[in-house]
């Protein structure tokens, strides 16, 4: 193996996304988890994580949604409840691996959570810059694509010329690894409670 793509949440960065739906269901959106989930989302979310919508927007639609009352600060701290932190110790082991293997970063987020999770990666190791831990990083926001959608694939692959046959890519959600599949990336599972760390010192030689 030549090469792996991270996913970041619920891989590097640990995650709860119920945290998220008990916040928005406090504030007063008691169907939260119908519109929102690791699994499954309504346009507004995907529009948001490909950079389509401002924050602006979104949080103002989902102001929209709440009682009277609400304010963007307490929308905001709701939606960024689910970030949760970095361990110090994983993210060493990160930055060892990067020195045997080429590593990159391909993660559904939107503006609000690379922000957040820059503070919370600054708390772990003090500084927030991701980026010194991958050869390259990819947000969708930024992208304009999101997982599972092959053409994210394609662009992580053709802009770093790596064979996907030589790659493997980890994320805790199936539909992203069907879709690292069909374009022929070895694509793995990171199964609830089991860590990254663990996983890839059972592949990775």
């Amino acid at each position: 193996m030549d090469a792996v793509i991270f996913d970041l949440g619920g891989v590097l960065l640990n995650l709860d996304y119920s945290l998220t739906e008990k916040a928005f269901i406090d504030l007063g959106i008691e169907d939260f988890g119908s519109i929102y989930s690791q699994l499954n989302q309504t346009n507004l979310f995907d529009q948001f994580e490909i950079g389509k919508v401002s924050p602006f927007h979104f949080v103002n639609r989902l102001l929209d949604k709440l009682p009277s009352g609400r304010n963007a600060n307490q929308v905001v701290h709701a939606w960024n409840a689910m970030i949760l932190d970095f361990p110090k110790e994983r993210m060493e082991w990160l930055e060892e691996f990067g020195k045997t293997k080429r590593i990159f970063l391909l993660s559904n987020t939107n503006d609000l959570h690379v922000t957040a999770v820059r503070a919370a990666l600054t708390k772990s190791v003090g500084h927030g810059n991701l980026e010194d831990y991958f050869e390259k990083t990819y947000f969708s926001c930024t992208m304009g694509s999101r997982k599972p959608n092959v053409e994210c694939f394609e662009q992580v692959l053709s802009e770093n010329n790596l064979d996907p046959e030589r790659t493997l890519f980890i994320d805790d959600s199936p539909q992203h690894i069907e879709g690292a599949k069909m374009v022929g990336l070895q694509a793995v599972l990171l199964e609830r409670g089991r860590d990254v760390r663990d996983a890839l010192n059972h592949i990775v030689p």
